[in-house]
């Protein structure tokens, strides 16, 4: 039979079979940034569509050419296209960055964009990203890309490759804005159409174009480290210092702007090739203009995202291990309809103690019970039939080995049970 309705391109089902390795990285992802000091945030699916086209910025790929947006009578509203945005809207909707400096968050959430799927790019994707506000300092800079980099390395990820560069403040951007305009004029007719409206507004876009043809005529462009104010080499160049003590080894990339408007000073980038072309893996960088811009006091800040669904399939090419799924402790197998109740009552209690049980729902054969259980992976099966009922014991079986243990079906079961899992889980077979 056809299935009538499949899901949309560019998104993708996460089946049981699957679903362990997205806890693995999660898990981790949480436990690593409560160790440096960050917090979980939730923020809606949607925002107002004036927020990306003032943070983002109205001549980035994202907001001319990705974003999902809907009209709901007289209002606008887009689904995410990014976490950042929606993070800092709701620190100081929220009255965060009134508490003590620096807030630091971190998010897991689903983001919307429609591009060209391929590998490791999707047009719902999902993100765990930082926020951190406040503070001014080379060292913050310093924090957060060590966060990034203890959470690919606790990933055990190999061959990935740290990549800085400063795009400095507004001050040097205006002389670099200048002389990328006066490189690229003498090219304008040959340059696509999006940059070429790009051109006026913000050259720097053009840097980040996905276009074959203007990547091309940006081989030789002016690069942005060489107008640099000495404030913002001083930081970049105190960052170094900072990395280099932690021991993280990085690469200087003069190249890199980063694809949204809001970011200033530092930008990185970790970078893998075990993906295909789409080799960024990890990124963020400063932006410590955006919260003035949406109507805070002038606060610096800094962050970075870092997308599931490419550090999945990254770690997937590399053999790197994931946590093994729970598994069905004890598979009950009732002979018939008078043990099931005996069957409900043995696996409530011990799925309260934080086992996972089953026992038949189908009305199965005891021979197809016993091979359902062995398909589920269950560690035990017990039988139970009018010999059991009657005795008050039953045998619990040991997949593995075939060793079979007589336990009373008391108010000893449990205990019982419970020092079998212990012996099984620490037994090598």
């Amino acid at each position: 039979m056809a299935i009538k309705i499949t899901r949309p391109q560019g998104t993708e089902d996460v089946t049981p079979k699957q679903i362990y390795k997205w806890h693995t990285i999660e898990h981790m992802m949480r436990e690593t940034a409560e160790n440096f000091g960050f917090h979980e945030i939730r923020i809606p699916t949607f925002e107002q569509t004036d927020l990306f086209l003032r943070s983002v910025g109205e001549t980035t790929d994202v907001v001319q050419k990705e974003m999902y947006t809907v009209k709901a009578k007289e209002s606008e509203f887009t689904l995410r296209p990014e976490g950042t945005a929606g993070t800092i809207r709701a620190m100081l909707q929220n009255g965060l960055l009134n508490d003590a400096l620096p807030q630091k968050v971190f998010y897991l959430l689903s983001c919307f964009r429609h591009e060209r799927p391929q590998a490791g790019r999707l047009r719902e994707f999902h993100q765990f990203g930082v926020e951190m506000a406040g503070s001014a300092g080379h060292a913050a800079d310093a924090e957060i890309i060590a966060l990034a980099r203890a959470l690919l390395d606790r990933a055990g990820l190999k061959n990935i490759v740290l990549h800085i560069n400063s795009i400095g403040c507004p001050t040097c951007r205006s002389d670099y804005h200048k002389a990328l305009r006066a490189y690229f004029e003498p090219h304008k007719d040959a340059l696509c159409e999006t940059c070429q409206t790009r051109l006026q507004k913000n050259p720097m876009r053009i840097l980040d174009c996905k276009s074959l043809i203007c990547a091309e005529i940006a081989k030789n462009a002016p690069l942005i480290p060489d107008y640099l104010c000495s404030d913002c080499r001083t930081h970049f160049e105190t960052l170094q210092n900072d990395l280099k003590a932690m021991q993280i080894d990085f690469q200087l990339d003069p190249k890199i702007v980063r694809g949204l408007d809001y970011y200033t000073k530092t930008v990185f980038e970790f970078i893998t090739t075990d993906i295909g072309a789409q080799g960024t893996i990890c990124a963020g960088g400063r932006y410590d203009g955006l919260i003035e811009q949406l109507g805070g006091k002038p606060t610096p800040a800094m962050g970075f995202a870092l997308g599931l669904e490419r550090l999945i399939l990254t770690m997937e090419n590399q053999g790197c291990p994931f946590e093994e799924t729970k598994t069905c402790g004890l598979y009950i197998a009732p002979m018939d309809d008078t043990a099931v109740p005996t069957a409900m009552q043995l696996g409530n209690t011990l799925r309260l103690s934080g086992y996972q049980v089953e026992y038949d729902l189908m009305q199965r054969c005891l021979k197809a019970q016993m091979k359902y259980a062995n398909k589920i992976g269950a560690y035990f099966v017990m039988v139970l039939g009018d010999n059991e009922l009657q005795s008050k014991k039953a045998n619990l079986k040991n997949m593995e080995t075939g060793e079979q243990t007589e336990l009373s079906l008391d108010e000893t079961f449990e205990e019982r049970f419970n020092d079998l899992m212990v012996q099984y889980m620490f037994h090598d077979f």
